[in-house]
């Protein structure tokens, strides 16, 4: 039982040879690729990483000088203009002709304002500046800025010898710095220039340049809307370091909450809105809420902390203290070789699926013929050897396949040899060396005159002889093997014409008696089968005799196990009950019957069967006379005989005269007694 367990255990597929294929050809290109994509990757981003900072520096540099030069520009240009009005003093012409100069060279700049000792102030227009002449901005606008009291304390910074800038787009709604600065003589100048240029170069793909003041008001943005806000963005922690770094330029990586500076559009604040955003932002209402996302006006609150990396360089301007940073979102750098690793992935998978397709069908032509191979493994393995195979592979599973054909056909012909069931049983485990007490019923059969006829087929057939005699046998043995197997008999061997085989060793149905009832079932079989095989031969034939047998049964506990050596080993049985089987079945011929049974046997199945009793007879090496009974017929089987007359009419024999036959003539292994 545990054999049979164990084997269903190992019969069990967990795991198909597809199944295994397919998951190492997944492994292997998950591996290799998926390698290979983060080997590049890292790789890449590497180097991206490093050309993106040294970018990042390299535009900052750009940025600063053109803001630097800038600055520099309205600061000379401004100076020299006052200089000059001052130095002019009432030579009006000469004035008129100097101002329409600058503001022919300065056409960004809006107004000039110049305080000196003992003069009044001025404030000089420039009418041709576009925003006055599209009256975008007024004159009384200028001087309404110039003369605030917030201005006028940043120009006491200036008398101080500061050089001051401030975001003037909050007063004007254009894109407008103050500058104030000392004149000689204690003195202070301003100018209104226009940085729409600047924010305009501000502007590159992924970098991003603004430029504050020292005290972290923003002075030019490329997001105009964040100019007009003018924000002061010293707060933030990474403003705050430059701010204070004594260092004139630098760069470094920065994780901060960027607020309104991250290098996207940046919210603003409701109440800081002017008039030209509320009516955008009217107009968005009335095409839909949801397009006010696309834009990212009304993107109106702010990341609630949340934390993000750039690189940031910046570069800072003296004498005015401006400085110009330039960053890029640490994301951004690696956007295009993260949309690379994605399509890198998408390839993977695509691969991984291609592969996976082909290696199943590969898979299949090898685990079809390996199931095919299996299965008829399965069915020898359950005794059946005469198996054909159609597999056409011209690889190494079709070479299998060969030497697998040609094993089915040998163990077909070694099947003859041997009992197919005993060899099955053995190759599956159930039978193992050794011996087994089994309560058995033994059958022993042999021809009667055999050695007369094969006499006879000498002296008829001559070379031939051997060819026809065992021809004849061959043929005998079909029928009366047919018998025994049908009843789930065990064919022990063949001694030379006569038969051995057993039930209830290598298996039994149910019972000691079953078992018994089933071997003489199989004796009456044979007699039947036997009266028709007569029937047909032809009287006289030389190569075709009749045939007549005699059969001995005895029951009775054996041994049964494999006995032999360990070149060659036989499933047989041993014992007192063999032995009185063997020497009952000579019993047969002087006493005229076919088939005898031992008194056991009787005991086990005689209800069963129609018997008749013969003399007892004391077999060698029993104390006792053994009681012996010839089988007529199945009890109640009103077909065939009834008597053993009828049996010995049936089977052509005389009643024989016990009294005139000398039993002990021959062995000397039993002799004739009077019924009890």
């Amino acid at each position: 039982m545990k054999a049979q367990e164990k084997r269903r255990d190992l019969d069990k597929i967990n795991f198909s040879i597809g199944a295994k294929m397919v998951t190492i050809i997944s492994i292997i290109v998950v591996l290799s690729l998926g390698s290979i994509t983060a080997m590049v990757s890292l790789l890449i981003r590497w180097d991206l990483e490093t050309t993106a900072v040294a970018n990042n520096m390299d535009i900052n540099r750009i940025s600063a000088i053109e803001a630097g030069n800038l600055l520099s520009n309205v600061h000379n240009n401004t100076r020299a203009f006052i200089q000059t009005r001052i130095a002019l003093g009432s030579q009006t012409s000469i004035i008129n002709e100097s101002t329409a100069s600058f503001w022919a060279g300065n056409p960004d700049t809006a107004a000039v304002f110049y305080l000196v000792s003992g003069r009044p102030e001025q404030i000089i227009v420039n009418d041709q500046f576009v925003y006055i002449a599209n009256k975008n901005i007024t004159s009384a606008q200028i001087n309404s800025y110039f003369n605030s009291a917030e201005i006028k304390s940043k120009m006491g910074d200036a008398v101080r010898g500061r050089t001051i800038l401030l975001n003037a787009a909050p007063n004007f709604s254009k894109a407008i710095i103050a500058m104030f600065f000392q004149l000689q003589n204690g003195g202070v100048g301003g100018v209104l220039f226009s940085t729409e240029n600047l924010n305009h170069n501000f502007k590159f793909e992924v970098n991003q340049s603004y430029m504050i003041s020292v005290d972290g008001d923003l002075l030019c943005h490329t997001d105009l809307t964040l100019v007009r806000n003018a924000p002061n963005i010293a707060d933030l922690e990474f403003i705050h370091s430059i701010i204070k770094n004594p260092a004139k330029d630098g760069q470094k990586r920065e994780e901060d909450d960027f607020g309104i500076m991250e290098n996207k559009p940046r919210p603003i604040e409701k109440k800081e809105i002017d008039v030209i955003i509320i009516e955008e932002v009217m107009s968005l209402v009335n095409k839909g809420i949801n397009h006010l996302a696309d834009i990212g006006v009304l993107n109106l609150s702010e990341k609630d902390g949340k934390k993000s990396r750039q690189y940031v360089a910046y570069t800072k301007l003296n004498p005015t203290g401006a400085i110009v940073i330039t960053s890029i979102d640490y994301d951004t750098i690696f956007e295009s070789i993260d949309r690379r690793t994605r399509h890198n992935i998408y390839l993977t998978i695509a691969v991984l699926a291609i592969s996976i397709i082909f290696v199943w069908f590969f898979a299949k032509s090898i685990s079809v013929p390996i199931k095919s191979l299996a299965v008829a493994a399965r069915q020898i393995e359950g005794g059946k050897f005469d198996l054909e195979f159609q597999l056409k592979n011209r690889d190494e599973i079709g070479v299998l396949a060969s030497s697998f054909g040609k094993m089915c056909s040998a163990l077909k012909v070694f099947g003859k040899f041997t009992n197919r069931e005993i060899a099955v049983k053995a190759m599956r485990g159930e039978i193992k060396p050794g011996g087994l007490a089994k309560n058995a019923t033994v059958f022993f059969s042999d021809i009667r005159e055999f050695t007369a006829k094969s006499e006879h087929f000498t002296s008829v057939f001559g070379a031939e002889a051997s060819d026809k005699i065992v021809y004849w046998l061959n043929h005998y043995f079909t029928h009366m093997i047919d018998c025994i197997e049908k009843t789930n008999g065990v064919v022990d061997k063949f001694i030379g014409d006569a038969v051995m085989a057993h039930w209830g060793t290598a298996y039994t149905v149910g019972s000691a008696r079953k078992d018994a009832f089933n071997c003489v079932k199989a004796a009456l079989m044979m007699r039947k089968a036997l009266y028709f095989m007569n029937k047909e031969r032809k009287a006289g034939d030389p190569a075709n005799p009749f045939i007549n047998i005699g059969c001995g049964i005895n029951s009775g506990i054996v041994t049964a196990g494999q006995l032999g050596s360990d070149q060659r080993m036989e499933y047989t049985v041993i014992g007192d009950p063999v032995n009185l089987a063997s020497r009952i079945e000579s019993l047969t011929k002087p006493l005229g019957v076919d088939i005898l049974i031992s008194e056991d046997t009787w005991r086990l199945i005689g209800d069963l069967f129609l018997t008749d009793e013969m003399p007892s007879v004391t077999v060698k090496g029993k104390s006792k006379p053994v009681r012996v009974f010839a089988v007529i017929n199945f009890a109640g089987e009103p077909k065939g005989p009834q008597s053993i007359d009828e049996v010995r009419s049936l089977l052509g024999v005389d009643v024989p005269d016990l009294e005139e036959i000398d039993l002990n003539a021959d062995e000397k292994k039993y002799k004739i007694g009077e019924n009890s």
